[in-house]
């Protein structure tokens, strides 16, 4: 080639090398913006899990709080009864057995209200059809009345439910009918 040829050639690659710098610079300025995003979205990534994880352990605290607050309302609620038992013993060194007797059943009285207020009502059991979800079968009794088959016949120990959840079922024995 000559010379004239050459250079022609060299202004005609020379151009082409310019706007490969020139999409490199575009490049480069294309993943800078990108990068700061992405960068930026990271810090709010761990930014908002170092929120979820303060709010985890805050609503952890709060439940352990008002946990903690419900057993001292329960708490404040029965002492009444444990005062009224301490004087019904006391009275037992001084007083006869029917007056102790009459102290006590106050007392329980007292406390099945104090439980009400609370919410939890006993479960009827006695002549009632057994019913599993209520009652707790130790045993069958035989019985001479038809009627009296499936029925509750003998409740050992009382149950008790608190809004419509049975907390303790009734243990009882249930009449099996041998005609």
């Amino acid at each position: 080639m000559n010379d004239d040829e050459e250079k022609l050639q060299e202004d005609i690659e020379e151009p082409e090398i310019q706007e490969n710098q020139e999409d490199t610079e575009l490049q480069e300025d294309e993943e800078d913006p990108k990068d700061k995003e992405i960068e930026s979205l990271k810090h709010e990534l761990a930014v908002s899990r170092a929120d979820f994880y303060n709010f985890r352990q805050r609503t952890v605290k709060e439940r352990q709080e008002t946990r903690r607050h419900a057993q001292e309302d329960l708490i404040n609620e029965i002492l009444p009864v444990l005062d009224n038992l301490n004087r019904a013993l006391d009275a037992a060194n001084s007083e006869d057995t029917k007056s102790i007797v009459k102290g006590v059943e106050m007392v329980q009285r007292q406390f099945m209200s104090t439980l009400e207020n609370l919410g939890v009502k006993a479960v009827n059991a006695k002549g009632e059809n057994f019913d599993p979800s209520l009652h707790d079968a130790s045993g069958t009794e035989e019985v001479d009345d038809p009627e009296l088959d499936g029925k509750v016949i003998t409740e050992i120990l009382k149950g008790y439910k608190m809004n419509d959840r049975v907390l303790r079922p009734s243990r009882v024995t249930v009449g099996k009918y041998n005609g």
